[in-house]
């Protein structure tokens, strides 16, 4: 992983980690035990599932780049999909509060989806390969004097 996409995943996990330990004190408060396992249960579903995809897709961009933007739009599908069977999986539970659940997989996906964005608009990314010096040369050109004139 380099350095650039080390840091954008930090960008992202740190607030989003932030506002899952906010969602639990605040699910602990008002849904008690249930609340903040429901709560930390939907910001670490959402870390995980968007930590992965980030990967994926930072992979995906190093060895296929002209995939990039299709495996970006299909990673948005799945993200969508999983989150979808946990909820399906989960809708009749007693194991944790769903209210505080959902309230905090709402609040995790909009913070990580925010912080990933102000990560790529500040990130210094080159699009461009700058060239050395030696490669801007033409073959041909050794020497400064114009074609016409005697060496």
């Amino acid at each position: 992983m380099q350095s650039n996409d080390a840091r954008t995943l930090l960008h992202c996990a740190v607030p989003t980690a932030a506002v899952g330990v906010v969602a639990v004190a605040v699910s602990s408060v008002l849904a008690g035990g249930k609340g903040a396992f429901g709560a930390a249960f939907g910001a670490i579903l959402v870390g995980a599932v968007m930590a992965l995809d980030l990967l994926v897709l930072q992979i995906t961009a190093k060895r296929f780049p002209q995939l990039f933007q299709m495996m970006g739009l299909a990673l948005y599908v799945v993200q969508f999909l999983l989150i979808a069977i946990v909820l399906a999986v989960f809708k009749d539970t007693s194991l944790f509060n769903l209210r505080a659940f959902a309230f905090s997989l709402l609040a995790a996906t909009l913070v990580w989806i925010a912080a990933q964005t102000r990560a790529h608009m500040t990130a210094k990314t080159l699009y461009v390969e700058p060239e050395a010096e030696d490669e801007r040369k033409p073959e041909g050109a050794k020497s400064a004097a114009p074609a016409g004139s005697p060496s």
